[in-house]
């Protein structure tokens, strides 16, 4: 919330879910070959085909600059987080590149290096001598990379990061957003509707995710529910602060609705390596 400034290489595949059998008889005339050639005709009429269907799981964490509840700066324990998620996708919020306080590092280069995933930074503003902003690190193909901009904070200019990955070979491309939402509930709304506005009108599905700084029931989330589906969390829904979280602030939303399937969606229990805890969904598209 602060205002400052291996493993798979191809998307999850759904299994074909199996159907009952069809009992019939045939003359033993027919033969046992005849038999197997209409059991395979019969299957291929009732069961839909695997690549009808591919799921693919995103991650959203804010990672304060690798900053820990413990005050000590740690890429290598937020890529641990990280991988233990094994998300094809992930979203990051408050990543620095070449910034002084964090000794120059290109973090999100960093990550990317210790996890095996192609990493894209999408900068706010100038900071120390480098950027902050937003990262997305993921191990699907990448179709496209945009940073719009979104109306500023006081601090400066804002933007919401876009990379549109290829899901699978029979699914459509997926563009997955990045937001780090601040400061006033005003600012907030208006960066809310900005995000919308900037995808009203894109057909293929989009994943929002990040950092609203805002609680379910605020009037942020209630706009972005009019136009946005908000995947529910199972099990517990705080996410900050880290160490005794008491409030619910970042989420995911997507559209359209009709496309998605949620498999699974929850807050993982990592109470040290930032201020915040990730979120991540898995999502069956259709």
């Amino acid at each position: 919330m602060s205002s400052d400034p291996p493993s798979r290489s191809h998307p999850r595949r759904a299994r074909a879910t199996p159907v009952d059998a069809f009992r019939f008889r045939l003359p033993v005339a027919a033969g046992k070959a005849a038999c197997l050639t209409l059991l395979a005709l019969l299957a291929l009429l009732v069961t839909p085909p695997a690549g009808a269907q591919t799921t693919i799981r995103v991650a959203s964490y804010n990672i304060k600059h690798g900053l820990g509840m413990d005050g000590v700066v740690d890429l290598d324990r937020v890529a641990g987080v990280l991988r233990g998620l094994d998300a094809d996708v992930v979203v990051l919020q408050e990543v620095d590149k070449g910034v002084r306080r964090t000794g120059g590092v290109d973090q999100a280069a960093r990550l990317g290096e210790l996890l095996g995933m192609r990493a894209l930074h999408g900068a706010f503003r100038a900071y120390e001598g480098g950027e902050y902003g937003m990262a997305i690190l993921t191990r699907l193909p990448v179709r496209e990379v945009r940073n719009h901009p979104i109306p500023p904070g006081p601090a400066g200019a804002l933007s919401v990061l876009e990379v549109r990955v290829a899901a699978g070979p029979e699914a459509p491309d997926v563009s997955v957003v990045g937001v780090h939402f601040y400061r006033s509930p005003e600012e907030r709304l208006a960066q809310a509707d900005s995000v919308t506005r900037i995808f009203e009108g894109v057909e293929r599905p989009v994943i929002l995710a990040g950092d609203f700084n805002s609680r379910p029931g605020s009037l942020v989330i209630r706009r972005l529910r009019e136009r946005w589906r908000l995947i529910p969390k199972e099990g517990e829904r705080f996410t900050f602060p880290a160490d005794a979280p008491d409030r619910e602030i970042d989420h995911v939303f997507v559209r359209p609705p009709g496309v998605f399937e949620v498999v699974a969606s929850r807050v993982a229990d990592e109470r040290l390596a930032s201020d915040h805890r990730p979120v991540v969904v898995e999502l069956r598209i259709w």
